[in-house]
């Protein structure tokens, strides 16, 4: 009989979050195709589980993926586990689990912690719907292609984020989806957790000069229908903060973008014009 291949889920943080099961068949099973041994080693030798490690990760997946499916195809039970979380979730796990269904072997999900669930359980932002994203690219310009191509999008937001690029990205981010509630999870379940709730300028202003550390986790609000949907209308809508009100061009373009739920660029342009024609 071929074995069994396990995607078990392991703690984001705290090792006290894994499920009894988890550790059963983490003792059980032959192997283990951990994505970085020494990190999973800690977990292991925390619950007194002695089972052989192997290391499967971005850089050897296809060549360590056919010894896995060979080790299942003669009879050998397998678990696959990620640094943190659920294996597959932006993660190489994707691309042996694809390789198992293609031989027939037998999946079997073990459930658990995944940061991105966790993040928006405690977000404040609808949970009806959401999509995720993973980590945006870490070129300026794709990243900002692919948040234009998310700024219609009226489901919550879920994306991965590196401390190094998150300033930079929440920059695009309010510069491309507007102002919108969003919400910053850092080190979940750990000692340092913290969870930073505002808009988006906010949040900008929250972690200026800051040494962000550790897995951080965007949760951003969708698009709201818009008040005002065409450049007449936006026209139209700073002529009155503008001229009738007497608010100035950056103070307009502020408001505008947070009311009207459009990008600061759009807005600022159209200002620029209004100013131009004015004077």
């Amino acid at each position: 009989m071929r074995g069994t291949l396990y995607i078990v889920s392991t703690p984001i943080g705290n090792l006290e979050d894994i499920t009894l099961r988890a550790l059963k068949v983490l003792k059980n099973v032959r192997i283990i195709a951990a994505e970085d041994t020494r990190h999973t080693q800690k977990l292991l030798h925390h619950y007194d589980i002695h089972t052989q490690q192997t290391s499967y990760h971005d850089h050897n997946k296809e060549e360590k993926a056919e010894i896995l499916i060979a080790k299942l195809t003669e009879g050998n039970d397998v678990a696959l586990v990620s640094d943190a979380g659920t294996p597959g979730i932006s993660d190489p796990g994707y691309y042996l689990i694809k390789r198992a269904i293609e031989e027939n072997i037998k999946i079997i999900p073990i459930p658990g912690p995944t940061a991105s669930i966790a993040a928006l359980s405690i977000s404040g932002l609808p949970t009806d719907a959401f999509v995720f994203e993973g980590f945006l690219s870490a070129k300026k310009v794709a990243r900002q292609k692919r948040l234009k191509e998310l700024s219609s999008e009226r489901r919550t937001i879920i994306m991965f984020e590196t401390p190094r690029r998150v300033s930079s990205s929440l920059e695009d981010i309010s510069a491309i989806l507007g102002d919108r509630r969003i919400v910053i999870t850092r080190e979940l379940t750990k000692m340092f957790e913290e969870v930073i709730r505002d808009r988006v300028s906010g949040v900008i202003d929250k972690i200026k000069g800051k040494s962000l550390k550790g897995e951080i986790t965007i949760i951003i609000e969708g698009a709201q229908e818009e008040i005002i949907a065409d450049t007449a209308d936006l026209k139209a809508y700073l002529e009155i903060l503008m001229q009738q009100d007497g608010i100035s061009l950056k103070d307009a373009v502020s408001k505008a973008s947070k009311d009207l739920n459009l990008p600061k660029n759009k807005v600022y342009r159209e200002a620029l014009k209004i100013n131009k024609t004015a004077h």
